[in-house]
């Protein structure tokens, strides 16, 4: 096992404390000589430890094993959704955080420190929690839905509040941590360690598939997720265990799309967002700190990035709902609603994988139009109930 800069592909030692390059700044991805991605028996993501760093202690919840679900789509055969939203806290998180906080144990730490949009921060607290460690998590104030922070807080984290977005936060951890070094550990995806069990998705899915999907559709934030999933495709191939790797696709809100804007413009880099903005709260990044790992993975797959609207966003989170049944937050329906907008350039007979990253109760202020009647005796009950009946 080593580590290499995804910039100028230096190599060092395995280090918990070494996230950037030495040599370029950039940031660091894990390789192996040889790795058997097969499971094992065990819990969570761990049933894949002999394709992840080796760790004194194992921290688990049991995350992972999420379910797969064939949806309805019109014209379309084979549409499967990961939902993510199974997790222990309800997000894909913990699956990165289930390795990074194990890491961090090694490590020696006494607390793990995050800023978040919100699903890192009730990940973070509750596998530090589990751990014995202290959680600190930094969070854009008046930013983050209720239901993540009420999370954060329930494990017990420590929570500090700056002003302005999420990309202020994440500066506020990565200056601590150039600074200080062996008491608190960053769990952020910036930390590569975390990345590696948030590739144990690619591993799942193959096996439930059969194989590799043709295309895969991922939303985008801050980008690790895409490139942690194609890491693991990636692996898989190259062990023999897929026959094929599949097309990525980022999908972000276009209130806070730097990377898609970049696609569509042509750019060479990334078309930053100072002021993000978007009803999808989990994506609401303006400045990705894994752009270049995100980047090369969509390039190295032939994908694409793309935009939707929040009213897209919205449109596809009640499809998914009352059409399929399953509750996603916003972000989570923003790969369904990149689906539709890219039916015409996908082939018919592709098999295709949507990523639902988080519950839908992780975001509960989203407003939901439905019809209430008030009843203010049985017998008007019954009658609501009556009327109702008649029109189905």
């Amino acid at each position: 096992m080593r580590l290499q800069c995804i910039s100028c592909r230096a190599e060092y030692e395995p280090d918990p404390w070494l996230f950037r390059c030495p040599r370029c700044g950039g940031l660091l991805e894990v390789m192996y000589e040889d790795i058997d991605p097969a499971p094992t028996q065990g819990h969570g993501v761990w049933r894949f430890r002999n394709a992840l760093p080796p760790v004194g202690r194992m921290i688990s919840l049991g995350e992972g094993n999420t379910p797969l679900i064939k949806l309805e789509v019109p014209r379309r055969r084979d549409v499967y959704l990961k939902f993510e939203g199974a997790n222990p806290t309800g997000s894909f998180k913990d699956r990165g955080m289930a390795v990074a906080v194990s890491i961090a144990l090694d490590a020696g730490a006494k607390a793990v420190l995050a800023a978040s949009t919100g699903n890192t921060s009730s990940s973070a607290a509750a596998y530090a929690a589990r751990a014995g460690l202290r959680s600190i998590i930094v969070l854009p104030r008046g930013r983050v839905a209720k239901g993540k922070l009420f999370q954060a807080m329930l494990h017990g984290a420590s929570i500090v509040e700056v002003e302005g977005s999420f990309d202020e936060a994440l500066r506020a951890v990565i200056e601590y941590i150039e600074g200080e070094k062996g008491l608190v550990y960053p769990v952020n995806s910036f930390n590569q360690w975390r990345l590696e069990g948030q590739k144990t998705l690619a591993y799942e899915a193959a096996a439930e598939l059969g194989d590799a999907p043709d295309y895969v559709i991922v939303p985008v934030g801050n980008a690790g997720n895409i490139s942690a999933i194609w890491k693991g495709f990636k692996e898989l191939y190259q062990a023999g265990v897929t026959s094929k790797l599949p097309v990525m696709i980022g999908v972000q809100a276009r209130g806070a799309s730097p990377l898609a804007t970049m696609t569509e413009r042509g750019l060479r880099e990334p078309a930053w967002f100072d002021k993000p903005e978007t009803v999808a709260t989990a994506i609401r990044i303006g400045r990705p700190i894994n752009w270049q790992r995100a980047l090369e993975a969509v390039r190295e797959s032939g994908g694409t990035f793309i935009s939707v609207s929040d009213d897209e966003i919205l449109e596809a989170q009640k499809t998914l709902a009352r059409k399929e049944g399953i509750g996603v937050e916003p972000a989570s329906a923003a790969p369904y609603a990149g689906l539709l907008r890219l039916d015409a350039k996908i082939p018919k007979d592709s098999t295709i994988l949507l990523v639902a990253t988080g519950h839908a109760l992780k975001d509960p202020g989203i407003r939901v139009e439905t019809e209430i009647q008030l009843a203010v005796t049985i017998t008007d009950a019954i009658k609501f109930i009556k009327k109702i009946a008649i029109s189905v």
